[in-house]
């Protein structure tokens, strides 16, 4: 939704707002469903839980193309985070069952690799599409991919219920309850939910900063999106292979520098070259990156065996959660003069942005001492 919000915006006349209403719709939904699916993460084969809110979520995205105006899309939005917000809670804990700690930063870089080229590298693929055919045509592009890896999943990923021996005979409603409870948990998910605020309130909103303050045409806003998602995909493996080597929360402490300096300078900018635009995405994306990598590391490092997909579900429920606070509260600091114009208030973004990656640093220190003593499988 985040490159769509310079054509979005102006084609069903909607306020920023709006805007930020529609983007968080997604992230309220998929932390509803988190806390839904919690209880029951662990009850079942992996793949088979993959599978089933991967359908509901092409369902949804199908709805999103269809959808022909504001309300639709609003309900459509909703549908498809109640499912796919769960899917990236599976994806981790998937991981988590399939590799040891020591290699978890190299894993986490391969992953945050995918969602880049998922998420910046199909953004120039969408504005080229919108430009052609619609702000609709991506979301059906997304459906159409969606559905040929549905079939690869089912074809090629073998069944993940190695967690289903450790199960004690709890009901789910129990088995949330003690999840939520458990102390050790409880600062992973205060940080997890810092970490995502920041990066929700600056998200929606950089593709109408980027044409209507830092002067660059819908023509060359895919060229920023792309080169940026090179240089994700390029520092993600890096990363992951240099929180293994070095430590995981000292590369996420450079990665808390690199954001914090980029931020500001970003959030801050007027009128720019294009050349200048794309260099401080790329560094910016490299000080996220430098963060969300390791800290991931470390987070699958918290939660026992037999509890792991519902402390995931949970967490990532949290993070969509707040991101929804994020973009809301960035829709109402932000604001555009009617008729348009430059989008105000944006450095604001930024200084909150540095101010949440200054309290993570300081949590994610006592996480990264809390993941020294692995925790362990407690009999009912």
């Amino acid at each position: 939704m985040s490159p769509l919000g310079a054509i979005l915006m102006p084609a069903l006349n909607i306020s920023p707002s709006q805007f930020g209403v529609v983007v968080s719709a997604y992230a309220f939904s998929a932390g509803i469903a988190g806390f839904a699916a919690a209880g029951f993460a662990d009850r079942f084969d992996r793949k088979k839980l993959l599978l089933f809110f991967y359908a509901g979520f092409i369902l949804g995205t199908f709805l999103c193309g269809i959808a022909p105006n504001f309300y639709f899309l609003l309900f459509a939005r909703i549908v498809t985070g109640l499912f796919g917000g769960v899917i990236g809670a599976i994806v981790l804990a998937i991981t988590t069952d399939l590799f040891p700690f020591s290699m978890r930063g190299r894993v986490m870089g391969v992953l945050q690799t995918a969602f880049a080229a998922s998420q910046i590298l199909g953004l120039p693929i969408g504005l080229y599409l919108s430009a052609h055919w619609g702000w609709h045509a991506p979301f059906m592009m997304i459906v159409g991919m969606a559905a040929i890896v549905g079939v690869i999943i089912i074809a090629n990923l073998k069944p993940i219920d190695g967690h289903l021996k450790l199960q004690s005979d709890r009901n789910p409603f129990h088995h949330l309850k003690d999840t939520i409870a458990t102390p050790r948990y409880l600062l992973a998910f205060a940080a997890t939910g810092l970490l995502s605020i920041g990066g929700y309130m600056l998200m929606p909103f950089s593709s109408a900063f980027s044409v209507n303050n830092l002067g660059i045409t819908m023509k060359e806003l895919p060229m920023v999106y792309l080169v940026t998602g090179l240089g994700a995909i390029v520092t993600g493996p890096l990363v992951g292979k240099l929180s293994d080597k070095f430590g995981k929360y000292r590369v996420f402490l450079f990665g808390a520098v690199m954001t914090i300096i980029m931020a500001v300078i970003y959030t801050r900018l007027g009128v720019t070259p294009l050349h200048t635009v794309i260099l401080v995405n790329v560094l910016l994306f490299v000080g996220i990156f430098s963060r969300i990598i390791p800290a991931q590391a470390m987070m699958s490092a918290v939660p026992a065996a037999d509890s792991r997909g519902s402390f995931m579900a949970i967490n990532s429920s949290l993070q969509q959660i707040a991101g929804g606070v994020g973009s809301v509260v960035a829709g109402m600091i932000v604001s555009q003069p009617a008729g348009g114009g430059p989008i105000l208030h944006f450095d604001l973004l930024g200084d909150i942005l540095v101010l949440t990656v200054l309290i993570t640093a300081v949590m994610m220190y006592f996480i990264h001492r809390m993941v020294a003593v692995p925790a362990v499988a407690q009999p009912a």
